[in-house]
C-alpha cells in the first residue's frame, strides 16, 4: 500500500465510537521511526524506572518511620487527606508500585529528557489500537501487534477498568481495549470498563483509572478501601498519593538524599537516570541561610529567580500533585514564554501554594525537530509537517521483569512548545530504530 492509502485504511479502521470523546488528532501515514539507539534504551528504560519507583516508596515508608528525614514524608503528604495519608503508610501496602508505568520523553538532539512519569496513563488502549491497526497494514512496530494487550493482560489479569468522570475522555479506549482482551483470552477475565462513580461493589481485581485527588467523587471509595484491609480485594495503581506526586524529580537531586539513590537503585541505573531526569527544583519558600544559593541556579532566593531575564528562564514550572491541575497540560508554565509580569506573578503563587500544593521548576529541554507528514480525511495528498515529539513508552511491570508492550508517539507542530494530545498533532505507533 501507498502511504496515502495507508493513512485512509487507518481511518476507516477507527472503531465506531471512537477512542476518546470529542478528541481528534492527525493520521500518521507510517510509524514514528525511533532514532537510532533508541530502542535500546527504551528496553533498559522500563527496568530502571521499575527501581526508580520501588526506591521512592521505600524513601517514603523509611521517612515516616524516622529511619530517612522526617521532611520528606511530611513534604509528600502536604495537601492530601488524612484517612488517605494513614491508608497509604499501612504494612500491607509496603512494596507496591503501579504496574504501568508510562514516562513522558521529549527527544532531544542528544537523546530523551524525561519530562515526568505518569502514573495512571492514559492511551493504553488507544496505542493498543494504533499498533495493532498499522500492524495489521503491514507495519513493524515496537512491542508487536499485541504487545500491549499481552502486557495489560500479564499485570491485569481480569477485572474492572474503573473509571472516573474527570477521566471520561478516555472512557472509549477502555471500552476498546476490555473488548480486544476478552476476545484475545477468553480462559482469564472478563474484563469489563465501568463508572467509578456508580460502583457499591466491587469484583476480586480492580485497575483504577481515576486520580486519588478525586477519591471524595467516588462514593464506594470506603469500601474499596476496606476490602484492600482485608486482602479480599487487588487494586493497581496502588492507593498512594506520594507516589502519584512530580516532586520525586527534585528529590532525586537533592545532594543530602544522594547516597539513598545509589544504595537503592544501584551505581549503573542512578547514573543512567542522572542523564534523562531534569534537573528539578522544589520550590520552597524557606528562607535560606545568608551564605546559601540555591544550587544551579546562584541565587540566594526565590524572588531573585523571579527576576531573572527572559533568556535566564529556560524554566518548566508546574504543580507537583494531588490537583485537578497535575495532569496533561494544565498547570504548566514555560517560564522564557512569559512576560516578566505574569512570571513573577506565577513563582509567587507557587510559593505561596506550598503548604498545600508544592510545585517543581526543572529545566526545560528543547525538542528536536521531525520532518513527518499527514493525511486528513476528506484530502487526497499528504502534508508536510516539522514537529517535536513526545515519546510515551508503556511499561507493564510483571512478578518477575518488566516489558515493553509499546510506545506512542505524539508529533506536535514546531510552533508548540508544550507536547500533549492535541487536534493539530500527529498520534502514531513507533517503528523500532533502524540498528
Amino acid at each position: 500500500m501507498s502511504p496515502l492509502e495507508t493513512a485512509r485504511a487507518v481511518h476507516a479502521a477507527m472503531p465506531a465510537g471512537g477512542l476518546f470523546h470529542e478528541k481528534e488528532w492527525r493520521i500518521a501515514p507510517a510509524p514514528f521511526r525511533l532514532p537510532d539507539g533508541l530502542t535500546d534504551e527504551l528496553e533498559k528504560l522500563g527496568y530502571r524506572l521499575t527501581l526508580f519507583l520501588r526506591a521512592c516508596d521505600q524513601l517514603y515508608r523509611q521517612s515516616v518511620k524516622g529511619r530517612q528525614p522526617a521532611w520528606v514524608a511530611d513534604l509528600l503528604d502536604s495537601g492530601k487527606p488524612a484517612e488517605l495519608v494513614a491508608f497509604q503508610r499501612e504494612h500491607g501496602l509496603a512494596g507496591d508500585i503501579p504496574k504501568v508505568i508510562r514516562p513522558d520523553l521529549v527527544l532531544t538532539n542528544d537523546g530523551f529528557t524525561i519530562a515526568e512519569i505518569d502514573s495512571v496513563p492514559g492511551g493504553i488502549g488507544l496505542t493498543d489500537w494504533l499498533n495493532k491497526t498499522y500492524a495489521d497494514l503491514g507495519s513493524e512496530v515496537l512491542g508487536g501487534a499485541d504487545g500491549m494487550l499481552r502486557g495489560f493482560a500479564e499485570i491485569f489479569p481480569g477485572g474492572d477498568i474503573v473509571v472516573s468522570q474527570e477521566a471520561e475522555t478516555y472512557r472509549p479506549e477502555m471500552d476498546w481495549l476490555a473488548a480486544r482482551l476478552n476476545a484475545a483470552f477468553p480462559d482469564q477475565g472478563p474484563w469489563r470498563a465501568t463508572d467509578a462513580e456508580a460502583r457499591s461493589e466491587w469484583p476480586a481485581r480492580v485497575y483504577r483509572f481515576f486520580e486519588l485527588f478525586d477519591l471524595a467523587n467516588v462514593p464506594a471509595a470506603p469500601s474499596l478501601m476496606q476490602r484492600l484491609r482485608s486482602k479480599s480485594l487487588q487494586v493497581t495503581p496502588p492507593f498512594k498519593p506520594a507516589l502519584e506526586e512530580k516532586l520525586w524529580f527534585a528529590l532525586f537531586w537533592l545532594k543530602p538524599l544522594e547516597e539513598f539513590w545509589r544504595r537503592e537503585m544501584g551505581e549503573r541505573a542512578f547514573l543512567a537516570l542522572q542523564k534523562s531526569i531534569p534537573y528539578t527544583w522544589l520550590v520552597d519558600p524557606t528562607p535560606l541561610p545568608r551564605h546559601a544559593v540555591l544550587p544551579k541556579l546562584e541565587a540566594h532566593s526565590w524572588s531573585e529567580v523571579a527576576g531573572f531575564s527572559q533568556k535566564r528562564r529556560d524554566f518548566v514550572l508546574k504543580i507537583s500533585g494531588f490537583s485537578e491541575r497535575a495532569w496533561g497540560s494544565r498547570g504548566v508554565k514555560i517560564g522564557s514564554d512569559m512576560p516578566q509580569g505574569e512570571w513573577k506573578a506565577a513563582l509567587e503563587k507557587a510559593l505561596a501554594e506550598f503548604p498545600s500544593h508544592p510545585h517543581i521548576l526543572q529545566v526545560f529541554h528543547h525538542g528536536r525537530l521531525f520532518d513527518t507528514e499527514y493525511w486528513l480525511p476528506g484530502t487526497d495528498h499528504l502534508q508536510p509537517m516539522r514537529g517535536r515529539v513526545r515519546l510515551c513508552p508503556y511499561f507493564f511491570v510483571g512478578e518477575k521483569s518488566t516489558t515493553l508492550g509499546g510506545a506512542l508517539a505524539t508529533i506536535c507542530p514546531d510552533d508548540k512548545k508544550l507536547l500533549h494530545g492535541m487536534g493539530d498533532a500527529i498520534l502514531a505507533p513507533c517503528s523500532p530504530a533502524l540498528e
